[in-house]
């Protein structure tokens, strides 16, 4: 349980520094990237509904994002559950466990920042990017009429949590449609996302969580065994 909600909770940090831009004539995939950091960094918020599989396991609900770095995820399934990053601790709760994990995250190298424009630049030195076909928009999967652009990043390094990371960035919304995130393990993350609503001005009260007082609480869990 504990190293799946690592993985999670960085994969899905890493999601929220992500949205899209279109580039008009032949854009490489590298400067294709960093227009999707430029466009996000005037994002001010967003909401959106998130569907997750690991292996044969489902989760869904609701995720709140706040410039610079503010997120909440309120599940449906399991119900209940909660993640949230205030900005300086990331809280999670799971019910069928009655815990509470909590981690204190400071400094410019942490899984925080991935939430931000300056993350993105982060990620584009940890990863390599590249089309996975070209920038042509593609079918998001077999039978779909949506159409997507897909990046793929390739990690430079082995101190990466994830081998493998693919976006693919709906090409009428310009928005993060879907991310598959390969861990070392050969575990695949899948992450989609529907129904954005932009700019909604949420306030920080979004962000407050205050999780049940009869869970048990356990600190630094990002980095204990």
């Amino acid at each position: 349980m504990k190293k799946m909600v690592r993985f999670f909770a960085v994969g899905m940090l890493l999601f929220c520094s992500a949205s899209a831009f279109f580039a008009q004539g032949i854009t490489t995939a590298s400067a294709y990237f960093k227009t999707v950091s430029d466009y996000y960094a005037n994002l001010k918020d967003y909401e959106a509904d998130f569907e997750i599989k690991v292996d044969k396991q489902e989760m869904s609900g609701k995720v709140s994002y706040k410039r610079p770095n503010l997120l909440r995820m309120d599940f449906s399934v399991p119900e209940e559950q909660v993640i949230c990053f205030n900005g300086d601790m990331l809280t999670v709760y799971l019910p069928d466990a009655a815990a509470v994990l909590q981690q204190s995250v400071k400094g410019e190298g942490n899984a925080a920042t991935l939430a931000t424009a300056s993350g993105l630049s982060l990620m584009s030195r940890y990863y390599t990017v590249s089309y996975e076909v070209g920038q042509e928009p593609v079918p998001l999967e077999n039978g779909s009429t949506e159409k997507v652009v897909n990046l793929l990043l390739s990690r430079r390094n082995t101190s990466e949590a994830f081998s493998l990371i693919k976006l693919a960035i709906n090409a009428e919304t310009k928005l993060i449609r879907r991310v598959e995130a390969v861990t070392t393990r050969g575990e695949t993350f899948t992450f989609n996302f529907t129904d954005y609503k932009l700019n909604q001005d949420l306030t920080d009260q979004r962000f407050i969580y205050d999780p049940p007082s009869s869970a048990n609480n356990y600190n630094n869990f990002l980095f204990s065994e």
